[in-house]
C-alpha cells in the first residue's frame, strides 16, 4: 500500500472496543473533538461509567471476554448497527489481533491502530527480533528465531551463559516466561514454558535470550502518520513490576544521558519504520548497567502508561491517533515536541500486596479520587460498583506531573495518602512503599525491585510505623494540653475563660 496515497476520511463515531479507564478516555477525547461515541459492554459492565458517558451503547454478551469483548462478529456488527465508521480497540482484547484489524478493513471500518502486517509482524516476538536483527538494531544474545529443539537451545544456552531467559513467541505479559540460573532445570522449564504459552496465546512456541542482569525496562512512545512522518513522544521507565507487570512507571527515565536517549529514540524510529508502522506505538526495550540497551518488543497500540507522555509534552496521543486514521499528517513534527518536567503514574489495582499481589475483589464502598495541581486520575470504576474477577483488576491509574522528579515523586505521595478506597485491597500502600524507598527516590532500582526489596512484612512496619507516628502525635498534643492548663500565666486564673477553659 502507498501510505502517501491515502483518501481523508472525516470520522464522525467511533465504537470503543473495550471497557474501563481506557474506553473513559478515549470517549472523552471523543466528545473534545465532536465525534458520536458508541461503548459496548458485557452484562456485569451495564451500568459502568463507559457505558454511561458514550453517545451510545451496545450489549455484546456475557461475563466472560470469550463471550463478548474477544468476538470479532460482535464488535463489527454492532459498528454496523450504530452506523459507526470507526473502532478504538484501547488496549488488551483486540487490540494487537490482526485479525481484527484485517476485519475491518474489509468491511469498510476505519481501525485506528496499525495495518494488519504491522500488527502480526510486531506480535510476533520472534519474527519481530528477526527484523530488528536485520536494519541493524541490537536484540539481546539468544535465537534470533524460534526454537527448534531442545538440543539447539541448550547449545545457544551454554554460548551465551546462563542465566537465560525463556519466552514465548505469541504473547506477554509474563505468560510463559522462565528464568533458568542451573543448565538441569533448563529442560523442565523449557517444557513449562511451552505449556503456559499453548495455554495462554493457543501457541506453544518459544525462544530463548540472554537473561540481563540488573536489567532497566525503558520505552519510546512513537507516533506515525499514513505520510512517512514518525515521531517519538520521549521515553518511559516502566521497572517497577510484579509477575513481569508493570505496576509503576515515569517519564521521562531518569538514567537515560541526552546521547543514549537520542540513539535509543533513533532505534526506536528505525523499528517503526522497518514495519511500516502507522498509529501509535511503542517500543522496548531493556537497558543494563552497563547502559546498553537492547529492543525488548513492540506493543502495536496505546499503552496503559500513556498519560506520563501525555503530561510531560502537552500532548493527546488519542487525539493524535484519530488524526492519523483520518489520512491527516501529525499536528506536530519532533521538533515540536518538548519534554517539561517529569511525570509518575502508579496502577492502582484491586490486588492484595500483603498477598502475593492476588486479586481482591468486593464492592467499592468508597472510592474518593485525589485531586489538586498535577494530579489526574484514569478511573474505570465508581464507588458502588463491584470489582470482580472477570476482567483486569485495575481500579485506575493514578497520574502527577511536577517540575522535577523529586516534585513529582513528593505529589504522587501526597496523592496516594488522599486516596480511599474502601471494599477491596488495593496497591495503594506498595506504592507508598516504593515511592519513599531509597532505592527508588535515587534513581538506582531495576526490574528486580520487588524480589530485591518488597515482602509483606515491609507493609506492616510502614503502617506501624505511621501508627507510632500518630500515637506519638496525639500524645504531644495531650501533653501541650496539660502543660497549658498547670502552667497559666498571671492574671488568667481569674478570669471567666481560663475557669471554662479548666
Amino acid at each position: 500500500m502507498n501510505l502517501t496515497s491515502v483518501v481523508m476520511s472525516q470520522i464522525n463515531k467511533i465504537l470503543i472496543a473495550n471497557r474501563g479507564e481506557i474506553a473513559v478516555r478515549v470517549i472523552h477525547t471523543c466528545k473534545e473533538l465532536g465525534i458520536k461515541s458508541v461503548a459496548v459492554y458485557s452484562r456485569p459492565d451495564a451500568f459502568a461509567p463507559h457505558v454511561q458517558l458514550a453517545d451510545e451503547s451496545v450489549f455484546i454478551g456475557e461475563a466472560a471476554s470469550s463471550e463478548s469483548y474477544l468476538v470479532i462478529d460482535k464488535i463489527i456488527d454492532a459498528c454496523k448497527t450504530t452506523g459507526a465508521d470507526a473502532v478504538h480497540p484501547g488496549y488488551g482484547f483486540l487490540s494487537e489481533n490482526a485479525e481484527f484489524a484485517k476485519r475491518c478493513e474489509e468491511e469498510g471500518i476505519i481501525f485506528i491502530g496499525p495495518k494488519p502486517f504491522a500488527i502480526k509482524t510486531m506480535g510476533d516476538k520472534t519474527a519481530a527480533r528477526e527484523l530488528m536483527a536485520e536494519v541493524g538494531i541490537p536484540t539481546p544474545p539468544g535465537l534470533k528465531s524460534t526454537l527448534q529443539s531442545i538440543e539447539e537451545a541448550e547449545k545457544v544456552a551454554n554460548e551465551i551463559g546462563y542465566p537465560i531467559l525463556i519466552k514465548a513467541s505469541a504473547g506477554g505479559g509474563g505468560k510463559g516466561m522462565r528464568i533458568v540460573h542451573d543448565p538441569k532445570d533448563f529442560e523442565s522449564s523449557i517444557k513449562a514454558a511451552k505449556s503456559e504459552a499453548k495455554n495462554a496465546f493457543g501457541d506453544d512456541r518459544v525462544y530463548i535470550e540472554k537473561y540481563l542482569e540488573q536489567p532497566r525496562h525503558v520505552e519510546f512512545q512513537i507516533m506515525a502518520d499514513t505520510h512517512g512522518n514518525i515521531v517519538h513522544v520521549y521515553d518511559r521507565e516502566c521497572s517497577v513490576q510484579r509477575r513481569h507487570q508493570k505496576v509503576i512507571e515515569e517519564a521521562p527515565c531518569s538514567i537515560l544521558t541526552d546521547e543514549l536517549r537520542a540513539e535509543m529514540a533513533e532505534a526506536a524510529i528505525g523499528a517503526a519504520r522497518a514495519c511500516d508502522y502507522v498509529g501509535a506505538g511503542t517500543i522496548e526495550f531493556l537497558v543494563d548497567k552497563h547502559l546498553n540497551f537492547y529492543f525488548l518488543e513492540m506493543n502495536t497500540r496505546l499503552q496503559v502508561e500513556h498519560p506520563v507522555s501525555e503530561m510531560i509534552t502537552g500532548i493527546d496521543l488519542v487525539a493524535a491517533q484519530i488524526a492519523v486514521a483520518e489520512g491527516k499528517e501529525l499536528p506536530f513534527t519532533q521538533d515540536d515536541i518538548k519534554k517539561n518536567g517529569h511525570a509518575i503514574e502508579c496502577r492502582i489495582y484491586a490486588e492484595d500486596p500483603e498477598n502475593n499481589f492476588l486479586p481482591s475483589t468486593g464492592t467499592l464502598i468508597k472510592h474518593r479520587i485525589p485531586s489538586g495541581t498535577g494530579v489526574r486520575v484514569d478511573a474505570g470504576v465508581e464507588e458502588g460498583q463491584s470489582v470482580t474477577i472477570n476482567y483486569d483488576p485495575m481500579i485506575s491509574k493514578l497520574s502527577v506531573h511536577g517540575s522535577d522528579r523529586d516534585d513529582a515523586i513528593k505529589r504522587m505521595l501526597r496523592a496516594l495518602k488522599e486516596y480511599e478506597i474502601v471494599g477491596c485491597k488495593t496497591t495503594i500502600p506498595f506504592c507508598e512503599f516504593t515511592l519513599n524507598h531509597e532505592a527508588f527516590t535515587s534513581g538506582k532500582y531495576d526490574t528486580h525491585f520487588v524480589p530485591d526489596h518488597f515482602s509483606p512484612e515491609k507493609l506492616n512496619e510502614q503502617t506501624d510505623a505511621e501508627v507510632i507516628a500518630l500515637v506519638g502525635s496525639l500524645l504531644k498534643n495531650i501533653q501541650d494540653e496539660n502543660t497549658a492548663v498547670i502552667e497559666p500565666q498571671g492574671g488568667f486564673q481569674d478570669s471567666d475563660w481560663w475557669n471554662n477553659r479548666r
